[in-house]
């Protein structure tokens, strides 16, 4: 239980992570951060994922102690229902922010989503060790808490890499540039393509590439060419925030 309100005091860091993210992370772009902010999701979820880490180490060490050293508890009916309590909140948190995570494709918020459901585990175990105390049973106590602390670190170590990734300017994803060059080969007029870079802007990316075009073609033409494609590319393709095109002769 100890172990269980360490994990829930977790929670409120984890929770107030989203919020002042989310808060910076929707700000407009500006004179200072010409790409907006969308970066500073990706920071606050960093800073869950290593929370849910240390977390999962407390969990783990108090576990392994309680299996090595035994430890017994006396029952108390209060416990149950403070368990039963906030297994029904954490299920509920984790239903609605997993909803909200799909519907705005939010990787922070995901992460808090996951918290919860991480947390609605550990206290239905911690209801389950309790039960079992009244037949004398202590030991399921610190066998459930070492897996499920194994699995809260993995779940943080996951989110940390993803996070990780985007903060490292990772590329865009091979699905997603394809469906980019299946748009571009669907123009006769783009006769070669070259120095295609991606770079993460928020959940989208920024793309940019260079076009070959009839030389032969004016500057308008051109031009005209590749805004077309600009435009068709931000409106089919969700993942991509941005969509510059360098023009060259052929």
């Amino acid at each position: 239980m100890i172990a269980d309100c360490v994990n829930s005091a977790g929670d409120i860091f984890s929770s107030l992570m989203t919020y002042i993210g989310n808060k910076i992370a929707s700000k407009p772009k500006d004179d200072s951060h010409n790409l907006g902010h969308g970066k500073a999701e990706y920071i606050f979820s960093l800073l869950i994922g290593i929370s849910m880490i240390i977390i999962a180490a407390e969990l783990f060490m108090s576990s392994i102690d309680s299996l090595l050293n035994g430890g017994e508890y006396n029952f108390s009916v209060i416990l149950i229902i403070v368990c039963a309590i906030t297994i029904l909140i954490k299920f509920s948190l984790y239903v609605y922010t997993h909803k909200l995570s799909k519907k705005h494709n939010n990787l922070l918020i995901e992460a808090n989503a996951k918290d919860h459901r991480n947390d609605c585990l550990v206290t239905t175990f911690t209801l389950i060790s309790a039960l079992l105390s009244l037949e004398n049973i202590y030991w399921f106590d610190g066998i459930v808490g070492s897996g499920i602390s194994i699995w809260i670190c993995i779940t943080g170590v996951k989110i940390f890499i993803e996070s990780y990734n985007v903060l490292m300017d990772k590329a865009i994803n091979e699905e997603d540039k394809q469906k980019v060059l299946e748009i571009i080969k669907a123009h006769p007029e783009v006769k070669k393509i070259q120095h295609f870079n991606s770079t993460p802007v928020g959940y989208k990316y920024q793309i940019s590439f260079t076009i070959f075009v009839d030389g032969n073609l004016s500057t308008f033409e051109s031009h005209e060419i590749a805004n077309n494609l600009e435009e068709e590319i931000d409106e089919k393709i969700e993942e991509v925030y941005l969509t510059i095109i360098h023009v060259n002769p052929i």
